[in-house]
């Protein structure tokens, strides 16, 4: 899903020393993530010892009803917990403080971090979700409209706009406020942000249909003469890694200049990109591994264009949007459809630009109504529609479980009871979108919202189809301080070289200070790279978020430092 990003640290705990006197690392574990102002969950761990003293161990997510996540790389012992979580991507490292008799540190995940403090607890009751099949009719409209107005209660400027299919009626719409301004319509128009990846699949699968690409042609072949993609382990990554997200490829690449992080992906360039893929070294062989990538659907984008001999934009206009009659669904808005543009929000339901996305359209760059949306939904349920045989094609490779959570060419899908559920979200800096269809059912939903406050589209969606609980509203956060003034100061050659290196935060987490053409720049693993400025020698600041860094040195070379952000001082170690 694109999102709008949250810039490294918010409010990291110190870790903590050593422990005064020794605890036991076995049993459960429980703590609570912070991942948005405005959402709130608990992260669970069971840890034990078996007889050979090997540590194993599981995860829970509990408000998500989710159970017995394995951890890899586990480390339990009276003063580190540390682990891995490959079925999400995540990363933990806490130690023990005696004084509040918990583990404190953090978790990584997407190149995020959010501070966990994980205390000793009983294991909470397995609750299994809501069945699919208590879930007999969608709801009425005046259900949908409570649930609807619920949402929206004091956030001021926000509508949302629902629809749904099925029950054999005709379809619906129900739309709420935005309090004091013009409601919102089914003919409002919304950026989609992360639905863009279900049309770019459909894409690639026409021109597979057609015979003009290969899901497994490496991407290379698509690129200009002289351009690269990086390889490992003798795999080259193919068109059908890009949209099923196992590429290998970064969530976001490292060269991203972030002239307007209010709209970070405007001036990311064609010469950007290829620029990037030539100089990336994979962390894993393509084609194993799930990680969700906004860059890699971006990539196909550009690579079924140059394969179309179109741009992305008028390849799938012609191929998928006119022959679906989805008129209003686009990148570039006429002035009618501008016309009926909602204002986005974002996590403060502070007014949020419109995002455009440089040369990684086929990530999200698409906007559209839930008229729009719904019709192209009745058309995936429809096995005489023309995009059926791309469906098909779609679904027919998948990742994951038989009977659990899968995911298939650019759908994601959750298996309940009386019918698979194939689903996407979306977001950007001010809007947030999710759609989902059931073929056993014939029902389909999308929800689209101008704010990025949590819980915003998801929940409502997979409960209007799945009978899946809401989620609980949160008074909306109030917005950051405006980070302080900083002088920038003007070093030499020789300073700027001896900032570079590699510096620890976490195991498997960096923080990278390269040299750039302007300065340096720093890049935490999964994020992008942004510039750094120098206050003074050896103390460097960020502009697009209120951080610094402090790096300390010993007999003339730098050894590590400490990363600054909210209060929070985070140690980092110099490797290399």
């Amino acid at each position: 899903m694109l999102r709008s990003f949250v810039l490294f640290f918010t409010g990291l705990l110190l870790l903590a020393a050593t422990p005064a006197h020794a605890q036991q690392a076995d049993g459960y574990w429980l703590g609570v993530l912070n991942v948005s102002p405005s959402m709130a969950l608990r992260i669970g761990v069971a840890v034990e010892h078996g007889d050979a003293g090997t540590a194993t161990g599981v995860a829970d997510s509990p408000d998500q009803r989710v159970f017995d996540i394995p951890l890899t790389e586990l480390t339990a012992t009276p003063e580190l917990l540390a682990f891995a979580i490959p079925a999400v991507g995540g990363r933990y490292e806490g130690r023990w403080n005696a004084a509040v008799s918990a583990y404190e540190g953090t978790f990584f995940q997407a190149g995020q971090a959010w501070p966990l403090v994980l205390r000793t607890a009983n294991r909470p009751e397995r609750t299994a979700p809501a069945p699919l099949a208590s879930r007999e009719t969608l709801p009425d409209d005046p259900a949908m409209q409570a649930i609807l107005e619920r949402r929206i209660a004091g956030r001021a400027g926000e509508g949302i706009v629902v629809g749904v299919i099925g029950d054999g009626r005709e379809p619906r719409f129900v739309a709420v406020g935005p309090a004091g301004a013009q409601s919102f319509t089914p003919d409002t128009m919304f950026e989609l942000g992360s639905l863009t990846k279900i049309f770019t699949a459909l894409l690639l699968a026409d021109m597979v249909q057609a015979g003009e690409v290969a899901l497994d042609d490496p991407v290379e072949r698509y690129l200009p003469d002289g351009a690269t993609m990086p390889t490992r382990g003798g795999k080259q990554i193919t068109l059908r890694m890009l949209t099923m997200q196992n590429s290998g490829l970064p969530r976001l690449p490292g060269n991203m200049p972030y002239a307007n992080p209010a709209d970070p992906y405007a001036d990311y360039t064609e010469a950007h990109l290829l620029a990037f893929l030539n100089g990336y070294q994979l962390p894993r062989d393509p084609g194993g591994q799930y990680e969700y990538s906004n860059l890699g659907v971006g990539l196909l984008g550009y690579a079924l264009g140059r394969a179309g001999g179109r741009d992305y934009a008028s390849l799938l206009r012609e191929r998928i949007l006119e022959p679906l009659g989805l008129t209003d669904t686009a990148i570039t808005l006429s002035p009618q459809q501008a016309a009926r543009f909602a204002t986005g929000h974002d996590e403060y339901m502070r007014p949020a630009p419109p995002w455009n996305l440089g040369a990684l359209v086929g990530a999200g760059a698409l906007r559209s109504s839930a008229r729009d949306i719904l019709r192209f939904l009745a058309a995936a349920l429809d096995p005489t529609a023309p995009i059926a045989p791309e469906m098909q094609l779609l679904l027919s490779d998948r990742l994951g479980t038989a009977g659990g959570p899968q995911t298939a060419l650019g759908w994601l899908i959750v298996p309940p009871p009386s019918g698979e559920v194939l689903h996407h979200g979306g977001g950007t800096g001010g809007f947030r979108t999710h759609m989902a269809l059931q073929p056993a059912t014939g029902r389909a939903v999308v929800v689209l919202t101008n704010a990025a406050v949590e819980p915003s589209a998801q929940d409502i969606a997979m409960h209007l189809i799945a009978g899946l609980p809401l989620a609980t509203e949160s008074p909306v956060p109030s917005p950051p301080a405006a980070a302080p003034t900083r002088t920038e100061v003007t070093l030499n050659e020789g300073q700027l070289a001896h900032a570079v290196g590699e510096y620890r935060l976490a195991p498997g987490v960096m923080l990278t200070v390269r040299r750039a053409e302007a300065g340096l720049t720093a890049q935490i693993t999964g994020q992008p790279a942004f510039p750094i400025y120098p206050s003074a020698p050896l103390e460097f600041f960020w502009r697009v978020v209120d951080a610094r860094v402090r790096l300390v040195e010993e007999g003339g070379a730098v050894t590590g430092g400490v990363l600054l952000q909210n209060g929070a001082e985070i140690p980092l170690t110099k490797v290399g």
